[in-house]
């Protein structure tokens, strides 16, 4: 395995397993947040940067990374799963548009990053149209514990691990309500089409949506305790404040900010979105947990393709 100098941005504790998962592998490690230093320097002989800061800190490290001559082979990995506010932009969209001389490599899959830190296994993907850049990353990050795998459809890779995340708050509610199995097997089967028609039309591949990056991750988010998205819903349903339960997290639950800023590229784009709608009403105080299913279950009849 060829050696390399890895720095990763953001220590909290996805950006801790990602630089755990390198230096195991016997790569240089270093990692920077707003608190430790220099940028500069943490990147100066970077062959691979890793972002995993949260979405509403991307474009600030983007704009600071551009006044830095970062070497020409630096390959740059988002892990952040969100949507920008201002651009309705993903994250690699914005580091693509900001850095555009170096390779872009998105990284995304069912990756609650608390069961791989205790040694658990798991699998991810990294995707890029660079075929070598994907292909570098997964050396550094793969190991018997950690699969990796390659494609080429960084937006659709994006966009499953983003999304998903306003699924699992609307799987925290079926959850909080104790509705049954039936109820969830058929949100999360709705939902998969909602995801898919929203990655498509904005220029995703279908079958991306099948892998790792989509149904895995669905999977995963809305299936444990872990994932802070889930819990946001699940809190909701008991008649917990948002505020409240925010401020009780430990990390940010990204599918809030998420839900906002899709309902406003749906419109833009004219996508029908029925269950992040209802989400997205419950979010903004303006819907009960109980109205948005009965909501969704009063939908006029359709055909299901």
């Amino acid at each position: 395995m060829q050696h390399a100098s890895v720095t990763i941005l953001g220590t909290g504790a996805w950006g801790s397993v990602l630089a755990t998962l390198a230096a195991n592998n016997g790569h240089s490690v270093r990692t920077w947040s707003r608190r430790s230093g220099s940028l500069d320097e943490a990147v100066q002989t970077a062959d691979v940067v890793i972002s995993a800061i949260s979405m509403n800190g991307v474009t600030d490290v983007a704009t600071q990374l551009q006044a830095i001559a970062l070497p020409a082979h630096t390959i740059l990995v988002t892990a952040t799963k969100g949507l920008d506010a201002a651009t309705l932009s993903t994250p690699s969209q914005i580091w693509q548009r900001m850095l555009p001389d170096h390779a872009i490599v998105v990284l995304s899959g069912p990756n609650l990053s608390k069961e791989i830190a205790q040694g658990l296994p798991a699998a991810t993907v990294v995707a890029s149209q660079d075929i070598a850049a994907a292909a570098m990353v997964q050396t550094v990050l793969a190991s018997d514990r950690f699969r990796v795998y390659t494609n080429t459809d960084p937006l659709g890779t994006e966009l499953g691990g983003t999304l998903k995340n306003v699924i699992a708050i609307a799987a925290g509610v079926c959850d909080g309500l104790n509705l049954g199995t039936n109820a969830k097997s058929a949100l999360l089967t709705r939902a998969l089409a909602e995801v898919i028609r929203i990655g498509t039309r904005l220029g995703a591949k279908p079958e991306t949506f099948f892998g790792l990056s989509g149904l895995g991750d669905l999977l995963a988010t809305c299936s444990s305790s872990l994932s802070r998205n889930y819990r946001v819903g699940y809190g909701l349903a008991q008649g917990q404040p948002l505020e409240q339960i925010l401020s009780e997290l430990q990390g940010t639950a990204e599918g809030v900010n998420t839900t906002n800023v899709l309902i406003d590229l749906a419109k833009q784009q004219t996508i029908p979105v029925p269950v992040s709608w209802q989400v997205y009403l419950l979010l903004n105080g303006k819907i009960t947990p109980r109205a948005a299913v009965e909501t969704l279950m009063e939908r006029d009849l359709k055909p299901e393709a």
